[in-house]
Protein backbone atom coordinates (compact mmCIF):
# COMPACT_ATOMS: atom_id res chain seq x y z
CA UNK A 1 0.00 0.00 0.00
CA UNK A 2 1.48 3.78 -0.48
CA UNK A 3 -0.07 6.80 0.89
CA UNK A 4 -2.09 7.94 -2.17
CA UNK A 5 -4.24 4.76 -1.79
CA UNK A 6 -4.86 6.20 1.24
CA UNK A 7 -6.68 9.11 -0.61
CA UNK A 8 -4.78 12.15 1.16
CA UNK A 9 -4.68 15.19 -0.80
CA UNK A 10 -1.60 16.57 -2.47
CA UNK A 11 0.00 19.29 -0.31
CA UNK A 12 0.76 16.05 2.29
CA UNK A 13 2.05 13.62 -0.13
CA UNK A 14 4.57 16.25 -1.34
CA UNK A 15 5.63 16.64 1.93
CA UNK A 16 5.69 12.98 2.57
CA UNK A 17 7.69 12.40 -0.49
CA UNK A 18 9.86 15.44 0.91
CA UNK A 19 10.40 13.42 3.93
CA UNK A 20 11.21 10.22 1.79
CA UNK A 21 8.03 8.15 2.86
CA UNK A 22 6.31 5.81 0.52
CA UNK A 23 4.27 3.25 2.50
CA UNK A 24 2.52 3.92 5.46
CA UNK A 25 2.87 1.58 8.66
CA UNK A 26 -0.04 -0.57 9.99
CA UNK A 27 -1.03 1.96 12.01
CA UNK A 28 -1.18 4.49 9.86
CA UNK A 29 -3.00 2.11 7.23
CA UNK A 30 -5.68 1.02 9.98
CA UNK A 31 -6.35 4.72 11.39
CA UNK A 32 -5.98 7.46 8.66
CA UNK A 33 -8.69 6.45 7.05
CA UNK A 34 -11.35 6.43 9.89
CA UNK A 35 -9.46 9.87 10.92
CA UNK A 36 -10.32 11.45 7.96
CA UNK A 37 -14.27 10.83 8.40
CA UNK A 38 -14.87 11.92 11.82
CA UNK A 39 -14.84 9.14 14.05
CA UNK A 40 -13.21 9.02 17.35
CA UNK A 41 -10.27 6.30 17.90
CA UNK A 42 -8.34 4.50 20.30
CA UNK A 43 -5.38 3.52 19.01
CA UNK A 44 -2.68 0.69 20.92
CA UNK A 45 0.61 0.94 19.30
CA UNK A 46 4.00 0.31 20.51
CA UNK A 47 6.33 3.30 20.00
CA UNK A 48 8.10 3.88 17.18
CA UNK A 49 5.33 2.88 14.95
CA UNK A 50 4.40 5.64 13.38
CA UNK A 51 1.49 7.06 15.64
CA UNK A 52 2.64 10.76 15.13
CA UNK A 53 1.56 10.67 11.58
CA UNK A 54 -1.58 8.08 11.92
CA UNK A 55 -3.25 11.55 13.41
CA UNK A 56 -1.40 14.02 12.03
CA UNK A 57 -1.84 13.58 8.62
CA UNK A 58 -5.58 13.06 8.40
CA UNK A 59 -6.02 15.94 11.22
CA UNK A 60 -4.43 18.47 8.75
CA UNK A 61 -6.44 17.10 5.59
CA UNK A 62 -9.61 17.75 7.90
CA UNK A 63 -8.46 21.22 8.29
CA UNK A 64 -7.80 22.11 4.95
CA UNK A 65 -11.35 20.71 3.78
CA UNK A 66 -12.66 22.99 6.75
CA UNK A 67 -10.77 26.13 5.98
CA UNK A 68 -13.53 28.08 4.49
CA UNK A 69 -15.17 28.20 7.53
CA UNK A 70 -13.04 28.67 9.93
CA UNK A 71 -12.87 31.34 13.02
CA UNK A 72 -9.60 33.26 12.16
CA UNK A 73 -7.75 33.42 15.68
CA UNK A 74 -8.60 30.30 17.03
CA UNK A 75 -7.36 27.15 18.29
CA UNK A 76 -8.94 24.30 15.78
CA UNK A 77 -6.73 21.34 17.26
CA UNK A 78 -5.29 20.29 20.30
CA UNK A 79 -2.66 17.66 21.51
CA UNK A 80 -1.61 17.03 24.90
CA UNK A 81 1.29 15.27 25.57
CA UNK A 82 3.33 13.68 28.82
CA UNK A 83 7.00 15.37 28.11
CA UNK A 84 8.25 18.39 26.52
CA UNK A 85 10.37 16.46 23.87
CA UNK A 86 7.58 14.40 23.13
CA UNK A 87 5.87 17.79 22.28
CA UNK A 88 8.66 19.07 20.49
CA UNK A 89 8.59 15.95 18.33
CA UNK A 90 5.08 16.27 17.38
CA UNK A 91 5.00 19.98 16.90
CA UNK A 92 8.31 18.98 14.18
CA UNK A 93 6.00 16.93 12.65
CA UNK A 94 2.79 18.85 12.39
CA UNK A 95 5.40 21.58 10.47
CA UNK A 96 7.04 18.72 8.26
CA UNK A 97 3.78 17.46 7.14
CA UNK A 98 1.82 20.39 6.75
CA UNK A 99 5.08 22.59 5.03
CA UNK A 100 2.78 23.10 1.79
CA UNK A 101 -0.90 23.64 3.55
CA UNK A 102 -0.62 27.08 5.68
CA UNK A 103 -1.36 25.74 8.62
CA UNK A 104 0.44 26.97 11.49
CA UNK A 105 1.23 25.36 14.93
CA UNK A 106 2.81 26.04 18.27
CA UNK A 107 4.28 23.99 21.04
CA UNK A 108 4.06 25.09 24.49
CA UNK A 109 5.49 23.35 27.63
CA UNK A 110 7.02 24.36 30.95
CA UNK A 111 10.66 24.80 32.11
CA UNK A 112 11.22 27.65 29.86
CA UNK A 113 9.61 31.16 29.82
CA UNK A 114 5.97 31.63 28.71
CA UNK A 115 6.38 34.93 27.13
CA UNK A 116 7.61 34.01 23.96
CA UNK A 117 4.75 31.10 23.77
CA UNK A 118 2.68 33.95 24.97
CA UNK A 119 3.13 35.97 21.84
CA UNK A 120 2.99 33.17 19.56
CA UNK A 121 -0.13 32.21 21.01
CA UNK A 122 -1.83 35.49 20.33
CA UNK A 123 -0.85 35.33 16.92
CA UNK A 124 -3.53 32.49 16.23
CA UNK A 125 -2.09 29.05 15.72
CA UNK A 126 -4.58 26.34 14.25
CA UNK A 127 -3.01 23.34 16.23
CA UNK A 128 -1.75 24.08 19.94
CA UNK A 129 0.60 21.12 21.09
CA UNK A 130 1.51 21.56 24.99
CA UNK A 131 2.14 19.33 28.15
CA UNK A 132 -0.20 19.69 30.93
CA UNK A 133 1.12 21.47 33.22
CA UNK A 134 2.25 24.65 31.25
CA UNK A 135 -1.29 24.14 29.95
CA UNK A 136 -3.23 24.60 33.16
CA UNK A 137 -1.11 27.73 33.81
CA UNK A 138 -1.83 29.85 30.61
CA UNK A 139 -5.48 28.35 30.77
CA UNK A 140 -5.50 30.11 34.37
CA UNK A 141 -4.26 33.33 33.22
CA UNK A 142 -6.77 33.60 30.26
CA UNK A 143 -4.35 33.42 27.80
CA UNK A 144 -5.46 29.72 26.00
CA UNK A 145 -9.00 29.51 24.83
CA UNK A 146 -10.22 26.13 23.99
CA UNK A 147 -13.58 26.78 23.57
CA UNK A 148 -13.21 26.23 19.46
CA UNK A 149 -11.08 23.06 19.76
CA UNK A 150 -12.56 20.65 16.35
CA UNK A 151 -9.90 17.61 17.42
CA UNK A 152 -8.47 16.68 20.64
CA UNK A 153 -5.86 14.01 20.45
CA UNK A 154 -4.62 12.57 24.11
CA UNK A 155 -0.81 10.91 22.86
CA UNK A 156 0.78 8.52 25.24
CA UNK A 157 -2.23 8.54 27.58
CA UNK A 158 -0.36 5.52 29.97
CA UNK A 159 2.58 7.99 30.46
CA UNK A 160 0.14 10.52 31.46
CA UNK A 161 -1.12 8.39 34.08
CA UNK A 162 2.21 7.09 35.23
CA UNK A 163 3.71 10.90 35.41
CA UNK A 164 0.59 11.48 37.87
CA UNK A 165 -1.09 14.01 35.16
CA UNK A 166 -4.34 12.07 35.04
CA UNK A 167 -6.28 14.82 37.00
CA UNK A 168 -4.58 17.67 34.96
CA UNK A 169 -5.78 15.89 31.48
CA UNK A 170 -9.74 16.03 33.25
CA UNK A 171 -9.41 19.50 34.29
CA UNK A 172 -8.33 19.95 30.13
CA UNK A 173 -10.86 18.04 28.94
CA UNK A 174 -13.68 19.68 30.65
CA UNK A 175 -12.47 23.09 28.73
CA UNK A 176 -13.11 21.57 25.91
CA UNK A 177 -16.25 21.64 23.90
CA UNK A 178 -18.82 18.82 23.82
CA UNK A 179 -18.76 18.31 20.35
CA UNK A 180 -15.72 17.32 18.99
CA UNK A 181 -13.47 14.39 17.45
CA UNK A 182 -11.04 13.03 20.10
CA UNK A 183 -8.27 10.45 19.47
CA UNK A 184 -6.68 8.73 22.36
CA UNK A 185 -2.91 6.96 21.20
CA UNK A 186 -1.47 4.75 23.95
CA UNK A 187 1.02 2.26 23.70
CA UNK A 188 -0.19 -0.12 26.68
CA UNK A 189 -3.78 0.27 27.63
CA UNK A 190 -4.10 -0.36 31.54
CA UNK A 191 -7.68 -0.31 33.35
CA UNK A 192 -7.41 3.68 34.31
CA UNK A 193 -6.98 4.44 30.23
CA UNK A 194 -10.01 2.05 29.44
CA UNK A 195 -11.91 3.88 31.78
CA UNK A 196 -11.06 7.54 30.92
CA UNK A 197 -11.50 6.47 26.98
CA UNK A 198 -15.15 4.95 27.96
CA UNK A 199 -15.83 8.15 29.55
CA UNK A 200 -14.46 11.17 26.76
CA UNK A 201 -15.03 9.17 23.62
CA UNK A 202 -18.12 8.86 21.38
CA UNK A 203 -18.29 5.62 19.59
CA UNK A 204 -14.28 4.96 19.13
CA UNK A 205 -12.80 2.79 16.33
CA UNK A 206 -10.31 0.65 18.28
CA UNK A 207 -7.26 -0.26 16.48
CA UNK A 208 -4.40 -2.35 18.12
CA UNK A 209 -1.26 -2.68 16.08
CA UNK A 210 0.72 -5.45 18.19
CA UNK A 211 -0.59 -6.55 21.28
CA UNK A 212 -0.67 -4.93 23.90
CA UNK A 213 2.57 -4.42 26.55
CA UNK A 214 4.48 -6.75 23.68
CA UNK A 215 7.93 -5.02 22.00
CA UNK A 216 8.92 -4.91 18.79
CA UNK A 217 9.95 -8.02 17.19
CA UNK A 218 13.33 -6.44 15.45
CA UNK A 219 14.61 -6.06 18.91
CA UNK A 220 17.03 -8.00 19.96
CA UNK A 221 16.72 -7.97 23.73
CA UNK A 222 19.22 -9.67 26.31
CA UNK A 223 19.79 -9.13 29.86
CA UNK A 224 23.60 -9.39 32.07
CA UNK A 225 22.89 -10.44 35.65
CA UNK A 226 26.03 -8.30 37.26
CA UNK A 227 26.68 -6.71 40.85
CA UNK A 228 25.61 -3.20 41.09
CA UNK A 229 29.10 -1.97 42.18
CA UNK A 230 30.13 -3.68 38.34
CA UNK A 231 27.76 -2.13 36.16
CA UNK A 232 30.15 0.82 35.64
CA UNK A 233 32.75 -1.41 34.37
CA UNK A 234 30.60 -3.87 32.57
CA UNK A 235 29.10 -0.76 30.36
CA UNK A 236 32.64 0.19 29.84
CA UNK A 237 33.66 -3.21 28.74
CA UNK A 238 30.54 -2.55 26.30
CA UNK A 239 31.35 0.48 25.08
CA UNK A 240 34.36 -1.02 23.67
CA UNK A 241 32.63 -2.35 20.69
CA UNK A 242 32.84 -0.03 18.36
CA UNK A 243 29.21 -1.05 16.33
CA UNK A 244 27.47 0.80 19.48
CA UNK A 245 27.55 3.82 17.26
CA UNK A 246 24.48 5.21 19.41
CA UNK A 247 23.54 4.26 22.48
CA UNK A 248 20.82 5.32 24.90
CA UNK A 249 21.66 4.63 28.43
CA UNK A 250 18.61 5.04 30.79
CA UNK A 251 19.17 5.28 34.49
CA UNK A 252 16.52 5.56 37.59
CA UNK A 253 17.79 8.62 39.26
CA UNK A 254 18.76 12.35 38.07
CA UNK A 255 21.68 11.49 40.62
CA UNK A 256 22.83 8.02 38.68
CA UNK A 257 22.17 9.93 35.11
CA UNK A 258 24.97 12.51 36.49
CA UNK A 259 27.33 10.34 38.31
CA UNK A 260 27.53 7.87 35.12
CA UNK A 261 28.35 10.99 32.50
CA UNK A 262 31.26 11.86 34.95
CA UNK A 263 32.35 8.49 34.62
CA UNK A 264 32.00 7.94 31.06
CA UNK A 265 33.84 11.25 30.46
CA UNK A 266 36.80 9.83 32.72
CA UNK A 267 36.85 6.98 30.15
CA UNK A 268 37.37 9.23 27.30
CA UNK A 269 33.46 8.38 26.21
CA UNK A 270 31.79 11.27 24.99
CA UNK A 271 28.24 11.47 27.03
CA UNK A 272 25.82 14.05 28.29
CA UNK A 273 22.50 13.80 30.42
CA UNK A 274 18.80 14.50 30.01
CA UNK A 275 16.36 14.65 32.80
CA UNK A 276 14.24 16.71 34.36
CA UNK A 277 16.49 18.55 36.43
CA UNK A 278 18.25 19.74 33.63
CA UNK A 279 17.47 23.37 31.76
CA UNK A 280 15.06 23.27 28.38
CA UNK A 281 17.90 24.29 26.87
CA UNK A 282 20.18 21.71 28.42
CA UNK A 283 18.11 19.10 27.24
CA UNK A 284 17.53 20.20 23.62
CA UNK A 285 21.35 20.74 23.53
CA UNK A 286 22.08 17.49 24.83
CA UNK A 287 19.62 16.08 22.18
CA UNK A 288 20.54 17.63 19.19
CA UNK A 289 24.16 16.66 19.80
CA UNK A 290 23.20 13.01 19.72
CA UNK A 291 21.11 12.90 17.21
CA UNK A 292 24.64 14.90 14.85
CA UNK A 293 26.63 12.15 16.19
CA UNK A 294 28.54 14.70 18.75
CA UNK A 295 27.78 12.36 21.70
CA UNK A 296 28.19 8.70 21.37
CA UNK A 297 26.09 7.81 24.81
CA UNK A 298 23.17 9.66 26.07
CA UNK A 299 22.54 8.95 29.10
CA UNK A 300 18.38 9.69 30.32
CA UNK A 301 15.87 9.04 32.73
CA UNK A 302 12.54 7.57 32.27
CA UNK A 303 10.90 11.21 31.84
CA UNK A 304 12.95 10.96 28.20
CA UNK A 305 11.93 7.83 27.31
CA UNK A 306 8.87 8.87 24.74
CA UNK A 307 10.19 12.06 23.45
CA UNK A 308 13.37 10.67 22.20
CA UNK A 309 13.21 10.56 18.36
CA UNK A 310 16.07 9.68 17.02
CA UNK A 311 17.04 7.91 14.02
CA UNK A 312 19.31 5.13 13.60
CA UNK A 313 19.93 4.31 17.55
CA UNK A 314 21.98 1.15 17.67
CA UNK A 315 21.70 0.10 20.95
CA UNK A 316 19.45 0.86 24.19
CA UNK A 317 20.82 0.25 27.86
CA UNK A 318 18.76 -0.13 30.84
CA UNK A 319 21.29 0.58 32.99
CA UNK A 320 18.93 0.55 36.21
CA UNK A 321 16.02 -1.51 35.30
CA UNK A 322 12.62 -0.04 35.77
CA UNK A 323 10.42 -0.53 38.30
CA UNK A 324 7.22 0.46 36.36
CA UNK A 325 7.23 -2.94 33.90
CA UNK A 326 5.99 -0.72 30.82
CA UNK A 327 8.81 2.12 30.76
CA UNK A 328 10.64 -0.85 29.76
CA UNK A 329 8.79 -0.94 26.68
CA UNK A 330 8.70 2.36 26.32
CA UNK A 331 12.49 2.80 26.73
CA UNK A 332 13.99 -0.13 24.03
CA UNK A 333 11.02 1.35 21.55
CA UNK A 334 13.74 4.04 21.01
CA UNK A 335 15.54 1.77 19.25
CA UNK A 336 14.56 -0.10 15.83
CA UNK A 337 12.39 2.46 14.60
CA UNK A 338 10.37 2.89 11.42
CA UNK A 339 10.79 -0.65 10.41
CA UNK A 340 14.51 -1.01 11.83
CA UNK A 341 16.87 -3.37 13.69
CA UNK A 342 17.89 -2.77 17.38
CA UNK A 343 19.41 -4.23 19.75
CA UNK A 344 18.37 -3.45 23.88
CA UNK A 345 20.70 -4.65 27.30
CA UNK A 346 19.79 -4.64 30.64
CA UNK A 347 21.77 -4.96 33.46
CA UNK A 348 19.82 -6.60 36.58
CA UNK A 349 21.35 -6.65 39.81
CA UNK A 350 20.31 -9.08 43.48
CA UNK A 351 18.05 -5.63 44.02
CA UNK A 352 16.10 -5.90 40.65
CA UNK A 353 15.29 -9.86 40.40
CA UNK A 354 11.99 -8.74 40.78
CA UNK A 355 11.64 -5.95 38.22
CA UNK A 356 13.02 -8.27 35.42
CA UNK A 357 10.28 -11.26 36.51
CA UNK A 358 7.72 -8.28 36.30
CA UNK A 359 9.04 -6.78 32.88
CA UNK A 360 8.91 -10.40 31.72
CA UNK A 361 5.08 -10.56 32.43
CA UNK A 362 4.16 -7.99 31.23
CA UNK A 363 5.78 -8.75 27.85
CA UNK A 364 5.14 -12.03 27.85
CA UNK A 365 8.73 -12.94 26.90
CA UNK A 366 11.91 -14.53 28.47
CA UNK A 367 14.50 -11.97 28.14
CA UNK A 368 17.91 -13.82 26.64
CA UNK A 369 20.82 -14.53 29.27
CA UNK A 370 24.12 -13.06 28.70
CA UNK A 371 26.84 -15.31 30.88
CA UNK A 372 29.65 -14.70 29.20
CA UNK A 373 31.01 -11.24 30.27
CA UNK A 374 33.68 -10.75 32.93
CA UNK A 375 31.36 -9.33 35.41
CA UNK A 376 28.77 -12.20 36.18
CA UNK A 377 27.18 -11.22 39.59
CA UNK A 378 28.20 -13.41 42.67
CA UNK A 379 24.77 -14.47 42.93
CA UNK A 380 24.14 -15.64 39.00
CA UNK A 381 25.43 -19.12 39.78
CA UNK A 382 23.26 -19.98 42.60
CA UNK A 383 20.66 -18.80 40.17
CA UNK A 384 20.91 -18.48 36.60
CA UNK A 385 20.69 -21.47 34.19
CA UNK A 386 24.28 -22.78 33.08
CA UNK A 387 25.35 -21.02 29.76
CA UNK A 388 25.39 -24.32 27.09
CA UNK A 389 27.62 -21.51 25.27
CA UNK A 390 31.27 -21.87 24.83
CA UNK A 391 32.07 -18.09 24.54
CA UNK A 392 31.20 -15.15 22.48
CA UNK A 393 28.60 -13.57 24.44
CA UNK A 394 25.96 -16.30 23.70
CA UNK A 395 22.78 -15.79 25.71
CA UNK A 396 20.52 -18.23 27.57
CA UNK A 397 16.96 -18.54 26.96
CA UNK A 398 15.32 -18.15 30.01
CA UNK A 399 15.61 -16.44 33.29
CA UNK A 400 16.31 -17.78 36.90
CA UNK A 401 14.71 -18.90 39.48
CA UNK A 402 11.87 -20.11 36.74
CA UNK A 403 11.13 -23.15 35.33
CA UNK A 404 11.84 -22.65 31.23
CA UNK A 405 9.58 -24.44 28.87
CA UNK A 406 11.52 -26.75 26.77
CA UNK A 407 14.41 -25.10 28.08
CA UNK A 408 18.37 -25.19 29.07
CA UNK A 409 20.40 -28.09 28.22
CA UNK A 410 21.04 -30.52 30.79
CA UNK A 411 24.89 -31.34 31.44
CA UNK A 412 24.46 -34.72 33.10
CA UNK A 413 21.46 -36.16 34.64
CA UNK A 414 18.21 -34.57 36.38
CA UNK A 415 17.53 -31.59 35.95
CA UNK A 416 13.39 -31.43 36.17
CA UNK A 417 11.44 -27.94 34.07
CA UNK A 418 14.47 -28.08 31.55
CA UNK A 419 16.77 -25.99 33.70
CA UNK A 420 21.26 -27.04 33.14
CA UNK A 421 22.34 -29.22 35.68
CA UNK A 422 26.12 -29.89 36.18
CA UNK A 423 25.66 -33.21 37.61
CA UNK A 424 22.83 -34.95 38.94
CA UNK A 425 20.49 -33.40 41.65
CA UNK A 426 19.60 -29.50 41.10
CA UNK A 427 15.28 -30.28 41.99
CA UNK A 428 12.96 -27.87 40.52
CA UNK A 429 15.01 -26.34 37.67
CA UNK A 430 18.14 -24.85 39.56
CA UNK A 431 21.71 -25.95 39.14
CA UNK A 432 23.47 -28.49 40.99
CA UNK A 433 27.18 -27.75 40.88
CA UNK A 434 27.67 -31.89 42.58
CA UNK A 435 26.24 -34.82 42.82
CA UNK A 436 23.86 -36.08 45.57
CA UNK A 437 23.29 -32.49 46.61
CA UNK A 438 20.97 -29.13 46.16
CA UNK A 439 17.64 -30.75 47.48
CA UNK A 440 14.83 -28.08 47.02
CA UNK A 441 16.48 -26.22 44.12
CA UNK A 442 19.14 -24.76 45.60
CA UNK A 443 22.99 -25.44 44.70
CA UNK A 444 24.75 -28.10 46.44
CA UNK A 445 28.70 -27.40 46.76
CA UNK A 446 30.01 -30.79 48.02
CA UNK A 447 28.69 -34.65 48.12
CA UNK A 448 25.90 -35.83 50.17
CA UNK A 449 25.32 -32.24 52.41
CA UNK A 450 22.69 -29.61 52.26
CA UNK A 451 19.25 -30.22 53.51
CA UNK A 452 16.24 -28.24 53.09
CA UNK A 453 17.56 -26.49 50.04
CA UNK A 454 20.41 -24.67 51.80
CA UNK A 455 24.17 -24.83 50.09
CA UNK A 456 26.43 -26.82 51.68
CA UNK A 457 30.28 -26.57 51.60
CA UNK A 458 31.51 -29.57 53.77
CA UNK A 459 31.31 -32.75 52.94
CA UNK A 460 29.21 -35.43 54.26
CA UNK A 461 27.39 -33.11 55.48
CA UNK A 462 29.00 -30.02 57.83
CA UNK A 463 26.01 -29.11 59.86
CA UNK A 464 23.99 -26.52 58.28
CA UNK A 465 22.24 -24.01 60.58
CA UNK A 466 19.17 -22.74 59.48
CA UNK A 467 17.59 -18.84 61.22
CA UNK A 468 14.56 -18.09 60.16
CA UNK A 469 15.64 -16.14 56.90
CA UNK A 470 16.94 -19.53 55.81
CA UNK A 471 20.29 -18.06 55.35
CA UNK A 472 22.96 -20.85 55.73
CA UNK A 473 25.30 -20.53 58.56
CA UNK A 474 28.76 -21.94 58.88
CA UNK A 475 29.41 -25.05 59.89
CA UNK A 476 30.26 -25.00 64.11
CA UNK A 477 31.42 -27.68 66.54
CA UNK A 478 30.55 -28.78 70.10
CA UNK A 479 32.37 -25.51 71.43
CA UNK A 480 30.34 -23.51 69.25
CA UNK A 481 33.53 -22.18 67.24
CA UNK A 482 33.89 -21.93 63.34
CA UNK A 483 35.23 -25.29 62.02
CA UNK A 484 38.33 -24.79 59.98
CA UNK A 485 38.35 -28.50 58.80
CA UNK A 486 38.93 -29.32 54.93
CA UNK A 487 35.49 -28.91 52.26
CA UNK A 488 34.02 -26.62 55.08
CA UNK A 489 35.39 -22.91 54.30
CA UNK A 490 33.39 -20.12 54.51
CA UNK A 491 34.95 -17.99 51.36
CA UNK A 492 32.15 -18.87 48.19
CA UNK A 493 29.29 -19.16 51.05
CA UNK A 494 26.11 -17.10 49.66
CA UNK A 495 23.70 -16.12 50.83
CA UNK A 496 19.78 -16.39 49.89
CA UNK A 497 20.04 -13.53 47.90
CA UNK A 498 23.31 -14.60 46.35
CA UNK A 499 25.61 -12.23 47.56
CA UNK A 500 28.59 -13.71 49.16
CA UNK A 501 27.61 -14.47 53.03
CA UNK A 502 30.79 -13.32 55.75
CA UNK A 503 30.86 -15.12 58.62
CA UNK A 504 31.80 -13.12 62.05
CA UNK A 505 34.22 -14.05 64.31
CA UNK A 506 32.74 -14.91 67.43
CA UNK A 507 33.35 -11.90 70.05
CA UNK A 508 35.34 -12.18 73.08
CA UNK A 509 33.46 -11.72 76.47
CA UNK A 510 34.20 -7.94 77.73
CA UNK A 511 36.78 -8.16 80.90
CA UNK A 512 35.01 -5.84 83.12
CA UNK A 513 36.50 -2.48 83.69
CA UNK A 514 38.79 -1.54 86.48
CA UNK A 515 37.39 0.68 89.33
Amino acid sequence: MQFQDLKLIDPLLRALHDEGYDEPTPVQQQAIPHVLVGRDLVGCAQTGTGKTAAFALPILQRLIAANQNRQRGVIRVLVLSPTRELASQIGESFTSYGRYTGLKNIVIFGGVGQQPQVQALRRGPDILVATPGRLLDLMNQGMVKLNSVEVFVLDEADRMLDMGFIHDVRRVISALPTKRQTLLFSATMPQDIQDLADRILDNPVHIEVTPQATTVEKIDQSVYFVDKKDKPALLAHLLGDRAIRRVLVFTRTKHGANKLVQHLERGYVQAEAIHGNKSQTARERALENFKSGKTRVLVATDIAARGIDVDDVTHVINYDLPNIPESYVHRIGRTARAGASGIAFSFCDSDEREFLRDIEKLIRLRVPVVSDHPFVSSGASASLPVSNSRGGGQRQQSWSGRPASDGGRSRSGGSSNGQANRNSGGLNGQPSRASNGGTNGQPSRASNGGTNGQSSHASNGGATNTFNDSRPMASVNREGDLSHQSNAQLTGALDADGAPHRSRRRRRPRRPQQA
